[in-house]
């Protein structure tokens, strides 16, 4: 048969299985087994150090809440923790340093701007 310019042989439709050479077919499906595998490991050691991560954020955040337990606890009691104390302070002194700042420069820009 001729088509399109063609000859056309009776039989099968589709393409022709090509003649592979069974020991690179065999090579190449090795390789690919050995990819498939070096990635596998590659991804169950990212997720293991995943999990460590977020292990560690877990306990760190466990022992926060439980300082903060404690906290509520002494302060049902009555009586109040040093870090409360501290922290109190601290901003206290923060927002006299703050004040003390600010009245500062209302001094200077009122001297500026009275001095001609």
């Amino acid at each position: 048969q001729v088509v399109g310019g063609k000859v056309k042989k009776p039989g099968k439709r589709g393409r022709k299985p090509a003649k592979i050479d069974l020991k690179a077919k065999l090579e190449r499906s090795r390789q690919s087994a050995r990819e498939c595998r070096a990635r596998k490991k590659l991804r169950y050691q990212y997720l293991e150090e995943l999990v460590s991560t977020r292990e560690r954020a877990i306990c760190a955040l466990r022992e926060e809440l439980e300082m903060y337990k404690q906290w509520c606890i002494a302060m049902d009691q009555g009586k109040i923790p040093s870090e409360i104390k501290a922290l109190l302070t601290g901003e206290e002194q923060g927002k006299a340093q703050q004040n003390s700042a600010k009245l500062a420069k209302a001094g200077k820009t009122e001297a500026n701007s009275s001095n001609p």
